[in-house]
């Protein structure tokens, strides 16, 4: 606990959750609007096709187990939004009901990456204006909301449930292997609790922070 609440120890956690509240939104209105565009208006009429984050952020999931992570474990393991509810019956009888399940799962992930290409399409152009320089701020924090969003992205897409790549591998499995569905939708929470206790989430994650890290090298090059 010593030394857990420093001036820089708080600086970090700021800056950081600012990125993960607005990743967050962005993920989860992600959710949401594909859900409303194959015809479910439940996400709509919970106010949730918004990126107002405050329609997305679940008080423990969002910000006390993220804080405790920064504060209490040295680092962040893990964070969510207030899942998105959705209507399957609702949705467009042009699909089968598990294709339009993979398309809102995968829309969230999927939003990450846009964000992550947004912001990094504009750290470039202030970059090459000279309105930000590399070894000054905010260069840094945008380098990280770039990383955090891939590494959501990839978090989210794990093949476990109650993850966004839970649903997006129920959709892209043939029927016959329901029993494998069955039977990661019925242990999928305690496979996930023993990937984040014993830390294999991270090595999970390790090709993804590559990816990041090259994606700002990448940035960097240009600049």
């Amino acid at each position: 606990m010593q030394g857990a609440f420093t001036l820089e120890r708080v600086r970090y956690a700021v800056v950081f959750m600012i990125a993960l509240v607005m990743s967050i939104a962005v993920h989860e209105f992600g959710h949401a609007l594909v859900a409303d565009r194959l015809g479910d208006r439940m996400p709509r009429l919970q106010g949730r096709v918004t990126l107002n984050p405050v329609a997305h952020i679940d008080p423990f999931g969002t910000i006390l187990f993220p804080l405790m992570g920064i504060f209490l474990a040295g680092g962040v393991l893990f964070g969510w939004g207030r899942p998105v509810q959705v209507n399957p019956l609702s949705f467009s009888r042009r699909l089968r009901m598990k294709t339009g399940h993979l398309l809102v799962a995968s829309a969230g992930p999927a939003m990450n990456i846009v964000l992550a290409v947004v912001v990094s399409v504009a750290y470039v152009v202030l970059l090459k204006l000279g309105a930000v320089r590399l070894d000054e701020s905010p260069a840094p924090q945008i380098e990280m909301l770039i990383t955090l969003n891939f590494v959501l992205a990839g978090l989210n897409l794990i093949p476990v449930p109650p993850l966004d790549g839970g649903t997006v591998l129920a959709g892209l499995l043939p029927d016959r292997y329901g029993h494998v569905v069955g039977f990661l939708h019925q242990y999928g929470f305690m496979i996930l609790l023993v990937l984040l206790v014993t830390r294999t989430i991270e090595v999970l994650l390790r090709p993804v922070a590559a990816l990041a890290h090259l994606w700002l090298g990448a940035i960097q090059a240009m600049a």
